[in-house]
């Protein structure tokens, strides 16, 4: 009995101790202090102190609200998509400076008042110094795939312009021997740069001979062992192949302070009570006599404005450059005689207020190319709409025609001018941009 009774005391105490065991587990488990097991503990083996420094973080403790046994793994999925970002980013980036185009500089050192025909006509660029008489002035430029930059000005020296590119274009005189000399000592200037490694791509424009007598250049030509790349050259040339020596034109006199004229309305719809215009220099034994000579006979000269003159001067006073601005814009036709040369200033300036040149097309001596297309190759390889004669003898009739045509195809007439005269110039700009980007960065 008392064995029976041993027995059942000892299952109770045992049944006992079990059940405070088990409230004992489940409230350390529910309500008791989260204890980090040795298994989650993650020890940095050799890491200083941070003195001062931030806390570092450390994990949540396991069991606690904020705990994640797989953030190691997030934050490290998380670096890798970022870091996947930055390198589609990257490549992105390189693809479209890649297939952006390039640009390349060009200098223009404008030595000749031809270089202010080219920049500001041709090339329609702006200069900083508004004063034509400034003696520094300079500009820039877009064309095509070329960063232009202009300088001219008697303060444009050599050794002091401030050289940004090894690519340079020099704008020349070689109408006389002074100038010359003159071109020459920037020719030289520019050889030494060329030989220091400084410049690589050479051109010049030059305002050549009347005759077409420009061998002093050819040594300096890269054909003949020089370092010219390319030359533009004004007049009908026999050395013009357009594979590096370009005709290129006269344009106006920039040096007597010719302006950029822009067209308007008014200058193709307003009446012109001048059926043509001559002021200019009388020659002995010119062209010029003979045309004053036909304008006198049969009282041609009252429907024309006339102001012929003795002596030649190289500058125009404000009264002479405004009356003759007004002789070309008042009148339907401007009269071309030749000079040395066929190619006048004149013509180029008819063009500018779309009065029509009548050009006298004749050959004039010297060297420059005959046979077909010249003179004034140029011009009429762009199908220049000018009046072309032979003789002066033939002007009476061309003005009687005028007489006859009514203002509704005068205007269509200088409507023409005006547009070809614009299309002339945009032509020459991209030919010139096209040149260098072809001979002087193989940009084809």
């Amino acid at each position: 009995m008392r064995l029976l009774l041993r027995r059942n005391v000892a299952l109770l105490l045992l049944a006992c101790g079990y059940v405070a065991f088990s409230l004992y587990a489940a409230y350390s488990v529910f309500f008791g202090r989260g204890l980090v097991s040795r298994v989650h503990r993650v020890v940095k083996k050799g890491a200083a102190p941070n003195p001062g420094g931030p806390e570092p973080r450390r994990p949540p403790a396991e069991g606690g609200e904020d705990w994640n046994p797989w953030a190691d793994d997030e934050l490290a999925a998380e670096i890798n998509v970022q870091q996947k970002r930055r390198d589609a980013f990257r490549e992105r980036q390189q693809l479209i400076d890649k297939s952006r185009p390039r640009r390349y500089k060009v200098q223009i050192w404008g030595k000749a008042a031809i270089g202010l025909y080219l920049w500001e006509h041709i090339l329609e660029g702006a200069l900083t110094a508004t004063d034509k008489t400034g003696q520094w002035r300079e500009g820039e430029i877009q064309s095509g795939k070329i960063n232009f930059s202009f300088y001219t000005g008697p303060a444009v020296v050599q050794g002091h312009v401030p050289l940004d590119t090894d690519s340079v274009v020099l704008v020349l005189n070689g109408r006389e021997q002074q100038k010359i000399s003159y071109s020459t000592q920037w020719l030289q200037y520019v050889q030494a740069l060329v030989q220091a490694h400084t410049v690589s791509h050479v051109a010049v424009v030059l305002l050549g001979s009347e005759r077409c007598t420009n061998d002093w250049i050819s040594p300096y030509l890269r054909r003949h062992g020089g370092f010219v790349d390319v030359l533009f050259l004004v007049y009908d040339s026999p050395w013009v192949n357009d594979k590096d020596v370009f005709q290129w034109p006269l344009g106006v006199a920039t040096y007597r302070q010719f302006p950029v004229v822009g067209p308007n309305a008014q200058m193709v719809t307003a009446a012109r009570p001048y059926l043509c215009n001559f002021l200019g220099t009388l020659y002995k034994n010119s062209s010029r006599e003979t045309l004053m000579g036909v304008l006198k006979r049969g009282d041609l000269g009252k429907d024309c404005v006339t102001n012929a003159r003795e002596k030649w001067l190289p500058q125009e006073t404000v009264d002479s450059l405004r009356q003759y601005q007004m002789a070309l814009a008042r009148s339907d036709l401007t009269l071309c005689p030749v000079g040395v040369n066929a190619e006048c200033y004149r013509i180029y300036e008819a063009c500018a207020y779309g009065s029509v040149p009548v050009v006298e097309d004749v050959q004039t001596h010297g060297g420059c190319a005959e046979g077909r297309g010249s003179p004034l190759r140029l011009l009429k390889d762009a199908g220049a709409p000018f009046i072309f004669l032979r003789r002066w003898a033939e002007l009476p009739a061309i003005l009687e025609r005028e007489r006859g045509m009514s203002p509704a195809q005068k205007e269509e007439r200088r409507r023409r001018l005006l547009e070809w005269y614009a299309g002339f110039r945009q032509q020459m700009k991209e030919r010139f941009t096209e040149v260098l980007e072809d001979i002087f960065f193989k940009i084809s």
